[in-house]
């Protein structure tokens, strides 16, 4: 058994995490049942770069009981969680990652799960498809086909198949609606705030909050922020989503403007230098700046270092910049996603969902191998439908169902007023 943790002996935590996570992830326990049954999966390699957080060990155990062998690196050099990481090793999980990993041994623990020459394999970000169409092009031509969990990895997924490069087809599960409607929104929007009192505690209401990007994610977080009080600016290259968030009642102005008034900031655009030096510069003293992007390349850390005279690390994930003329601007998590690196991610009962959809992906990829064509695909909305019902059964909900009546008045056209 292969894998390299930060410390096999922290596994008897791993186990309580994940247990706490399997207790709150009832759709995925549902479809692990399946799986352990069945084996649809039976004799597949897998490979995943995915946060290691216990609610991706509850997933990859899954694929494990469904007959599949399993390797995992993490998509995020301070995300992992290294009891969890530990108790995976245990599990029998082929496990490469650390938390605290340099840039160096973050592309070696991808490489290593590239090696094992997998059938099908699963992405946050995109950084393991890109190895694979980049530097072992000779092992991503054999794959049979992958997912994507992110926005981010997306963009980078539909960027090659434009080009025409793309060299497996993938599911982009981020577009599925029992993805991107509950994880992205409720599940970010939750978590980034967690990350940001974890690692500050400082009040939220009253302050100005800045959320740069009005997607799925900008929206949960403006949600939140106002929630707990706060005065939220949304800035946006995108009209529409301009227009939306002044509709949802949100201030909607440039970053050049509100950089001048926010005392918290946080970028959810999946794009570079969102926050760049022009912005620093005018920024109030005791600014604090956050990302909830997959990429720390939202926030220009390299202007902020430039600009900074002195730099020291005054808490847990807090990193003061005091600028030429006092003035001290505050960076979390390094700028990186500060809902894992501050925090534990997003709650378990929401990544059920995502996870439920990451598992059905790779059963959909096994069982039609051959017909896919080398592009990005949406889950049938049949499965989404699924999972869905299968989260409101488990919270004790119950809905209505269309009379047969019903059924044909909104397939026919003939039938009107």
């Amino acid at each position: 058994m292969s894998y390299k943790v930060a410390d096999p002996s922290l596994a008897r935590e791993g186990w309580l995490k994940i247990e706490w996570a399997e207790a709150h992830m009832p759709v995925l326990m549902r479809i692990r049942e399946e799986f352990s049954r069945k084996k649809p999966l039976s004799g597949i390699r897998v490979s995943a770069v995915l946060h290691v957080t216990k609610e991706t060990a509850a997933l990859v155990r899954t694929l494990r009981d469904g007959g599949a062998e399993v390797w995992l690196a993490g998509s995020n050099p301070l995300s992992t969680q290294d009891d969890v990481a530990a108790a995976l090793a245990e599990d029998g999980i082929h496990v490469y990652a650390w938390r605290g990993q340099s840039p160096e041994e973050y592309y070696e623990c991808i490489s290593r799960v590239a090696a094992a020459s997998p059938n099908v394999v699963l992405d946050d970000g995109a950084d393991l498809h890109a190895y694979l169409h980049s530097r072992a092009v000779d092992i991503g031509s054999r794959v049979w086909g992958g997912t994507e969990e992110t926005t981010t990895g997306v963009i980078r997924l539909r960027a090659l198949e434009r080009e025409g490069k793309l060299l497996y087809p993938v599911i982009a599960v981020n577009d599925s609606l029992t993805k991107f409607l509950f994880d992205n929104r409720y599940g970010t929007g939750q978590s980034t705030i967690d990350g940001i009192l974890r690692a500050t505690n400082v009040l939220i209401a009253g302050k100005v909050f800045v959320v740069a990007g009005y997607g799925w994610v900008g929206r949960g977080i403006a949600m939140r922020a106002r929630g707990m009080g706060a005065r939220v600016i949304v800035t946006e290259v995108n009209p529409v989503r301009a227009l939306e968030a002044l509709m949802d009642g949100f201030e909607v102005k440039p970053m050049a403007e509100a950089a001048k008034i926010g005392d918290i900031f946080v970028t959810a655009t999946g794009d570079k230098d969102v926050i760049r030096g022009e912005h620093l510069r005018v920024m109030k003293d005791g600014a604090i700046l956050a990302n909830a992007g997959h990429f720390n390349v939202e926030i220009n850390v390299k202007d902020l270092e430039e600009l900074a005279v002195r730099k020291r690390v005054i808490r847990r994930n807090v990193t003061e910049y005091t600028l030429s003329d006092g003035r001290r601007l505050y960076l979390l998590a390094e700028g990186r996603l500060v809902n894992l690196v501050a925090a534990e991610g997003h709650p378990s009962e929401v990544m059920d969902m995502s996870f439920a959809n990451q598992a059905y992906a790779v059963k959909y990829i096994v069982e039609h191998r051959g017909e896919l064509r080398c592009k990005v695909y949406t889950l049938p909305r049949e499965i989404d439908h699924a999972i869905a019902s299968h989260k409101l059964r488990s919270m004790g909900v119950r809905i209505d169902e269309l009379t047969e009546e019903q059924k044909r008045y909104l397939s026919s056209w003939e039938l009107g007023t």
